[in-house]
């Protein structure tokens, strides 16, 4: 029996980010001269995506939240130094004009873009990742998603930390080689090691190598916390009294850092179309933003063949 098709699962914001950074404001404006940079870069992506990936389904998820108020609540420097004097993200100005656009464009072509209140991107691609049947590829240059891969499901991330061009297809084996942890361990070995990206301080001391040390030693955080009240347990006295200081840190730091998968989402047609849904309204914004390149060669993926 012929293997099914996988669901594309996009990190919207990922994405856009590096298409706004990857391509120069002057080589894409509009007429009247507004930067379409991360429009046209992102269009470019799931064009490729499509034609690489070959799915027959795709969803967009989005950032309804960029920084949770639960999250915050459990550690306070989570994402803070990303918070701009006024409130909200720290975006820059000529990205922020052109989200709306990208969210125009995927509603003309019928694909489905979903965020949820209170919750980030990644929180709607982990529900959506254990929701959605199989298989799943998680599109994203967002290390944190790497917990999603499950072999069972099965769940891929495709990592984009060198480019759509260069996607590292990742199952649990790529994770344990890079990390030296199975994905199912990666938040709690995120905790241990930190994130500055996140705001997540990590443990005074202990690197990438220590917290996989650690999680194979003693299976997780919960191991490693308990093994600290057993003097047997055979830690350096240096290691345990930089653990034993950060006790407080590491009961909220896993949760602050495991993706939610219990979002509520409304209901949702993946069904990638072979045409857009509303071809005169594509054509407008097309021509409106100067996009016509980029949404042909998107076009033309979804109608090629997939199977």
């Amino acid at each position: 029996m012929a293997q099914r098709q996988p669901i594309l699962l996009i990190d919207s914001p990922s994405l856009y980010f590096r298409a706004y950074f990857g391509i120069p404001e002057s080589a894409a404006k509009t007429g009247d001269g507004q930067p379409v940079n991360a429009v046209r870069g992102f269009l470019d992506m799931l064009a490729q995506l499509v034609r690489t990936r070959r799915p027959d389904r795709m969803i967009c998820a989005l950032d309804h939240d960029w920084r949770p108020a639960w999250r915050v609540e459990l550690l306070p420097s989570y994402k803070a130094h990303r918070v701009a004097p006024e409130g909200g993200e720290v975006v820059p100005d000529t990205l922020s004009p052109q989200v709306p656009m990208i969210l125009e464009v995927l509603d003309a072509l019928g694909i489905p873009a979903v965020g949820a209140d209170g919750y980030e991107a990644d929180d709607v691609l982990g529900t959506l990742s254990v929701t959605q049947p199989g298989p799943v590829e998680v599109v994203s240059g967002d290390r944190d998603l790497f917990q999603l891969v499950d072999d069972a499901h099965p769940v891929r991330l495709l990592y984009v930390g060198r480019g759509v061009a260069k996607l590292d297809d990742c199952d649990d084996a790529a994770v344990r080689t890079r990390y030296g942890v199975p994905a199912d361990r990666y938040a709690d070995f995120a905790a241990l090691r930190g994130d500055p990206s996140d705001g997540l301080p990590g443990v005074a001391g202990v690197g990438e190598k220590t917290a996989a040390r650690l999680i194979d030693r003693y299976g997780g955080l919960d191991g490693i916390l308990a093994a600290l009240d057993d003097p047997r347990s055979g830690f350096a006295p240096g290691l345990r009294a930089k653990l034993d200081a950060a006790r407080d840190y590491l009961a909220v730091a896993p949760k602050v850092v495991r993706v939610a998968t219990d979002v509520p989402l409304p209901e949702l047609d993946p069904a990638l179309p072979t045409s857009p849904a509303d071809p005169d309204r594509l054509l407008e914004l097309a021509q409106r933003w100067n996009l016509a390149g980029s949404c042909r060669r998107l076009i033309d993926a979804l109608a090629g063949d997939r199977s």
